[in-house]
């Protein structure tokens, strides 16, 4: 069975190699699918491949072959522009941060406040702009959480990749080998497992072995909260 996005990837390739000739490129499936990075496009790519609908051809640019297509592929067509599941694309400024918020649809709702690098520094966190929910079961009873989407490939090692929506539970201490956010300087934010040194220094290492770990004086890291769960669209 494929999930709703992996049909609607593979319903594009078909007809596009049908109308063409030739496979879509990355940048056309992402946009096609409305997906803000063409990782995901690689992840739907890989499962459709190991699902047996589709083969990649090797040594051959935009070589993607439709292998078989699913029983019921005349009841749908791939969907343009629908809207992602996690961001709204219509901010609340308002939303305020989740201590146990209303329940909706099974889930409580936790606001996404901003993006967090997990590679390349980028802004600190900003305001809250929308919403996601998230399982009750993620959420610390009386704890203050808050939700950021992953920009970067420095923490792929930990199963946290770039466009992931990562929930953290608010707090300014962490034990070594927790995955945390931390601010640098008061400036950069970043996601990195914490790891104390002797003489109070602090390394952030990353789970990507392109990335150096990066050590810092205890005075110019901030905890800002501690990683309790990711969600992931497919």
């Amino acid at each position: 069975m494929l999930t709703r996005k992996q049909y609607d990837l593979l319903v594009f390739i078909h007809e596009r190699t049908q109308r063409d000739g030739v496979s879509p490129s990355f940048d056309e499936m992402k946009e096609a699918l409305d997906l803000r990075s063409k990782s995901g496009i690689h992840r739907l790519i890989t499962a459709l491949e190991e699902r047996g609908f589709i083969r990649r051809l090797a040594h051959r640019a935009r070589a993607i072959e439709v292998v078989r297509l699913p029983e019921n592929m005349g009841s749908a067509r791939p969907r343009r522009g629908f809207t992602p599941t996690l961001v709204s694309e219509n901010p609340s400024p308002k939303a305020e941060p989740s201590r146990g918020g209303p329940v909706r649809s099974g889930g409580l709702e936790v606001p996404i406040v901003g993006r967090i690098a997990a590679g390349a520094p980028i802004e600190a966190i900003q305001r809250a702009d929308s919403t996601i929910q998230a399982p009750p079961s993620m959420l610390a009873s009386g704890a203050e959480h808050y939700a950021l989407e992953v920009r970067g490939d420095s923490m792929i090692d930990a199963g946290i990749f770039d466009g992931d929506i990562v929930v953290i539970r608010r707090q300014n201490s962490a034990e070594t080998g927790e995955i945390v956010v931390a601010l640098i300087d008061d400036h950069e934010a970043t996601l990195k497992r914490l790891r104390r040194q002797s003489g109070g220094r602090i390394a952030l290492e990353a789970a990507n072995p392109a990335y150096e770990a990066r050590i810092f004086g205890a005075d110019q890291v901030r905890i800002q909260g501690r990683l309790v769960g990711l969600i992931r669209t497919y």
